[in-house]
């Protein structure tokens, strides 16, 4: 796939053995573009190395909380542009380890943008805030106006990374903007803990799915291509420089309960076992979806799949996966 724009350009991505770190890397080596990728741990059967793109990049191994190695790698790989997508996402360990979680996440993220100031060839930076940074709020849809309240280990670290890259633009104009997105969802999400992929993987199993809250929690469901589309639209998009500094929601604009989306699931497996509700979910917003509004008008932006689409290429995705002799995770 052919993209001048990313043709030959030196991208660092932190982050790209996650799920929207390994999709958005495979992107980038595939329209031409020189990626340098942070990977803390080997994780042999995650995206980036099942689709082999792990072979097609320079690895800097190391963790985003080392100031020094980010310096290093930025300044000798001679980077243009950051997708800054490293943090530790798992609402539930962040309840667990807070601390572990703000390391990662809040100076993590003050290390990669100070690391970018102190860098003469960087043009762009993009940072992978989230809509849990807005916290739980009475008026729904979120917008980039809604204040981020977040009130709970994993909310308040987006809350304050998102906090940081503004003081970064606003004090020493730094080029970076923000995304704000939903839950995420795709082939190569191998924490099964997360509803799409576990539910999946039940039916898979000829197991019933497992709701650790009561169902109804709302949430904002985005596929993981229209994602990285997403990140890359954006990225090209800065630019324009009367976007840097801005905060930018994207999503398909769906509210759907947790419950809804497994029995969707449910219906394209064209399976009838029931759900298990635990009903156990803690320190979790109940209602949350965004407005994509601002990325629509501003930067003509608009997501490719349906649900329904984005649904049936995943589950194409775990079925190919979880076929290959030794790749069921709990075998």
């Amino acid at each position: 796939m052919s993209d001048k724009f990313w043709e030959d350009r030196n991208v660092f991505v932190t982050g790209c053995t996650g799920l929207l770190g390994s999709w958005l890397t495979k992107a980038l080596v595939e329209r031409g573009a020189n990626v340098t990728g942070l990977i803390r741990d080997l994780v042999p059967k995650s995206n980036l190395n099942w689709s082999g793109f792990n072979n097609k990049i320079n690895i800097v191994r190391g963790e985003i909380e080392d100031y020094f190695l980010l310096e290093r790698a930025i300044n000798e790989y001679e980077i243009d542009t950051v997708f800054h997508l490293a943090a530790q996402t798992i609402v539930t360990i962040a309840n667990r380890n807070p601390i572990s979680t703000f390391e990662t996440n809040i100076k993590g993220t003050w290390n990669i943008l100070e690391a970018c100031r102190r860098a003469p060839l960087i043009r762009r930076i993009v940072f992978a805030s989230s809509d849990k940074a807005y916290g739980d709020q009475e008026k729904l849809p979120y917008d980039e106006n809604t204040p981020l309240e977040g009130r709970h280990p994993y909310d308040v670290s987006k809350s304050c990374g998102d906090l940081l890259c503004r003081a970064y633009f606003e004090s020493y104009k730094l080029p970076v903007c923000v995304t704000r997105c939903g839950n995420f969802y795709g082939g190569g999400d191998l924490n099964f803990n997360r509803i799409v992929p576990g539910t999946i993987h039940s039916i898979l199993n000829n197991k019933s799915s497992v709701i650790r809250s009561d169902g109804t929690f709302i949430r904002d469901y985005f596929y993981i291509e229209d994602a990285v589309e997403a990140y890359l639209f954006l990225a090209k998009k800065m630019e324009d420089k009367e976007i840097h500094g801005q905060a930018f929601n994207f999503s398909n604009e769906l509210q759907i309960t947790v419950l809804d989306i497994v029995n969707k699931i449910i219906e394209i497996m064209n399976n009838n076992l029931e759900s298990v509700v635990l009903n156990e979910a803690t320190n979790e917003i109940k209602h949350q979806y965004l407005s994509a509004k601002k990325a629509r008008k501003m930067l003509g932006w608009k997501p490719r799949y349906t649900l329904e689409g984005g649904l049936a290429r995943t589950i194409e995705w775990y079925r190919n996966f979880l076929s290959e002799e030794g790749n069921n995770p709990i075998q």
